[in-house]
């Protein structure tokens, strides 16, 4: 169990994993993949967890989301974010926004704190 929400691991497919991110569509987890793999990590990735409660009659189908991990269990994607130790396929260094996927460039040239 991890000691905060922080620094959240389990296991995936029998792998301990650190987990990144948990509720993630097919196209976060492709960029996930993609970058988490870029910079050396092996990313585990595994359905999520049905609902517990059915759907309503009638009520829009339950989106297809994963558990998304890496192997290294020590692994915390705010201190990889914030401590500047990701970086792009151009050599940027991954920001906040890049992260969250609200920017398609990383403007590591100007600090997150000095953002609008």
């Amino acid at each position: 169990m991890a000691i905060n929400k922080n620094h959240e691991f389990e296991e995936l497919d029998g792998i301990k994993c650190g987990i990144v991110e948990k509720q993630v569509s097919p196209e976060r987890l492709a960029f996930l993949k993609d970058l988490l793999g870029y910079n050396g990590y092996v990313v585990v990735a595994v359905p999520s967890p049905a609902p517990k409660e059915a759907p309503a009659e009638g009520a829009a189908p339950v989106p297809e989301t994963y558990t998304v991990g890496v192997s290294d269990y020590t692994f915390n994607p705010i201190n990889a974010i914030y401590g500047r130790l990701l970086k792009t396929r151009d050599g940027h260094v991954v920001t906040p926004a890049y992260w969250e996927q609200k920017e398609s460039v990383s403007h590591d040239e100007i600090p997150y704190y000095q953002r609008s």
